[in-house]
């Protein structure tokens, strides 16, 4: 899916084609056909794996800078059934005349830059828009920890109630959406030092043109990545140690529970030996007295009683 549009000084987007493309359009390409990808090549005149490097779901973040454009790939962060989390490769790419986003899926990052919000963003501003998309992520990465860190204080709650397999399976599912985000947020640090880095580079006048309030956005976008990387590092340590605790909670759990039988075993055992014992085909105590079955069982209940207070007393049960 190939969708184009482009700012208004009226404040809203208008809806282009590749037909009717012109300068400081925001061309965004979700999920496209071989031959969606050769058309926008060869209108933009970008190189084809430029446009593939979002393509891979394991694509890393990175930048490729070539003659006449620049590309940023970054992962962004999205959310499936709710309560499992993981991030998806973005591409942004600039030109002398447009920008270019390219995915796999909808994310909301981009979903998040429409005609409702058409007044906050400029698509022929191309650095500031670049800035925009990256601060949005960020935004979208915190908002997610904020719902990871929610969610992971019901499951305790539940854990604490009762230790269900659901609960710990969904500890685990939340665990692993924060490894996600701690690769990304990493993977995404290292682009935006290359983009400080890239202010001074020449080789790309005209494409990554920055100016004061575009450096000042920048440094929002690595405040936010930070403060992220760091939220992300202190639910994955908060987590973890949670599995432990109710890891280590369920060991003791079940070795009381082996105590308890192991107890109520010997108990069991006690007035069996016993009747066993009287109940053998050879001359036994008691063999020819009226009152010996009532004594047998008086002896075994006394003998019973006796190793449940001794079980009770060393809290066997």
């Amino acid at each position: 899916m190939v969708e184009i549009y482009k700012s208004q000084e009226s404040g809203h987007l208008e809806e282009l084609t590749l037909k009717t493309l012109e300068k400081g359009a925001w061309i965004n390409i979700v999920d496209p056909t071989p031959y969606e990808l050769k058309e926008v090549s060869d209108v933009t005149n970008v190189e084809p794996d430029f446009l593939r490097s979002a393509l891979d779901e394991e694509e890393r973040s990175h930048i490729d800078v070539e003659e006449e454009s620049i590309m940023i790939l970054t992962n962004v962060p999205i959310v499936y059934d709710e309560e499992s989390y993981d991030t998806l490769p973005l591409s942004v790419i600039l030109t002398k005349k447009y920008i270019i986003t390219v995915c796999l899926e909808e994310t909301p990052v981009i979903a998040s830059f429409n005609q409702r919000t058409a007044r906050l963003f400029h698509t022929y501003k191309r650095t500031q828009f670049l800035f925009e998309i990256l601060y949005r992520s960020a935004t979208f990465y915190l908002r997610y920890l904020r719902q990871i860190n929610k969610l992971s204080d019901e499951i305790e709650d539940q854990l604490r109630e009762s230790m269900r397999n659901n609960d710990i399976l969904r500890l685990m599912e939340l665990q692993k959406g924060l490894t996600y985000f701690n690769a990304a947020l990493r993977s995404n640090d290292a682009v935006l030092e290359k983009i400080m880095r890239l202010r001074t580079n020449k080789t790309i006048d005209g494409i990554l043109e920055m100016y004061e309030e575009d450096e000042d956005l920048l440094e929002d976008v690595i405040i936010e990545n930070k403060q992220a990387r760091e939220m992300v590092e202190m639910y994955s340590q908060i987590l973890s140690q949670m599995a432990d605790i109710f890891s280590s909670i369920i060991s003791n759990n079940q070795n009381k529970v082996m105590k308890f039988l192991a107890a109520i075993t010997i108990i069991i055992a006690v007035p069996t030996v016993i009747a066993s014992f009287f109940g053998m085909n050879v001359p036994v105590p008691m063999e020819g007295n009226d009152y010996g079955f009532v004594t047998v069982m008086i002896i075994a209940t006394i003998a019973s009683s006796i190793a449940s207070y001794f079980f009770w007393k060393n809290r066997m049960f």
